[in-house]
């Protein structure tokens, strides 16, 4: 979860860094056979690419967010079972 989290968040970043260059460049978008709109048009799809990693990362994240409660769940019945089963393995001796 934390790996995944690190990585949203140098995505977020870099979809920031994105955004910026986006704004910057925007002023040119006028000719679409300038070098800068190519590279608008090409951010632009990097940036739909990173937010839709960005999605898929989330749903990740919750994933193992349920798949961690489940096995805090289980860690926990087994704590009490070994409990249980040394309280009788005192009682049997």
């Amino acid at each position: 979860v934390a790996a995944l989290q690190d990585e949203k968040n140098n995505l977020m970043s870099e979809n920031e860094v994105m955004n910026d260059r986006l704004e910057q460049l925007d002023d040119s978008l006028d000719d679409p056979n300038t070098v800068v709109a190519k590279k608008y048009f090409h951010a632009q799809l990097q940036l739909e690419q990173l937010q839709e990693e960005n999605f898929r990362l989330e749903a990740a994240k919750d994933d193992y967010r349920v798949h961690c409660e489940d096995l805090e769940k289980q860690l926990i019945e087994l704590q009490h079972r070994n409990d249980e089963l040394t309280s009788l393995a005192e009682e049997s001796r």
